[in-house]
């Protein structure tokens, strides 16, 4: 486990202090903690040692704090049932919600997406997670996708829109002309975000006042 390796990296930096943290650096304990860390998407090496540094000059309680969240949170967290978003009960509050509008539907590729639209404050419609986006050199096509989910809610009647917020990269504009094709003869409008994401870009990086616009002054497919 993830836990155990931290433990007992931590174990060799503290049985071990007298030791300089550049000869720790050639630790194989610790060499497993700089890995495992340098996994993570957005951390390179540099990152993850400094990481690495941090969390084993942690004092006890506040590690096992920090350890218990994370171990908390990838036991209780799942996605929904519903839009596929996170949360920690079978369908998420927003699915619940009687205040969203549920005439609209976001789609986008990725649970976090909904994280940075629900930022903005400039959406009040439900969300609907693709768990990716279409991508032929990876082997992923519209079947290793949600979208017969979504087909069946757009079936299930109510929608009036379906607002497609897929990433401005090659993949998310072939998920959205795919997914325009497959809709437009439903009779349902079909918008995008607008221009102002960057191009090749996500809406991981984007800021909020950029993403909101560009929600605000979506455009139709």
């Amino acid at each position: 486990m993830f836990s155990d390796l931290i433990l007992a990296t931590s174990k060799v930096y503290l049985t071990k202090s007298k030791r300089t943290e550049d000869f720790l650096l050639s630790d194989p304990q610790f060499q497993k903690l700089i890995q495992s860390f340098s996994s993570l998407p957005g951390i390179g090496k540099k990152s993850a040692t400094r990481i690495g540094f941090h969390i084993l000059r942690m004092d006890p309680s506040t590690f096992q704090t920090w350890l218990s969240n994370i171990e908390e949170a990838k036991a209780k967290l799942r996605f929904c049932d519903e839009c596929g978003g996170l949360t920690e009960d079978p369908i998420c509050s927003i699915c619940l919600s009687d205040r969203r509008d549920n005439g609209i539907l976001c789609v986008v590729e990725q649970p976090e997406d909904i994280f940075f639209i629900e930022n903005t404050k400039e959406y009040i419609g439900k969300y609907h997670v693709l768990n990716g986006a279409i991508s032929p050199l990876d082997g992923i096509g519209p079947d290793q996708l949600r979208i017969r989910q979504l087909i069946q809610r757009l079936e299930d009647g109510g929608i009036k829109e379906v607002l497609i917020a897929t990433n401005p990269t090659l993949e998310g504009d072939a998920t959205a002309s795919y997914l325009s094709t497959v809709i437009k003869p439903m009779e349902i409008k079909i918008t995008r975000i607008a221009h102002g994401i960057t191009i090749g870009g996500t809406l991981e990086y984007s800021d909020q006042y950029t993403l909101g616009k560009a929600i605000k002054s979506r455009l139709t497919l």
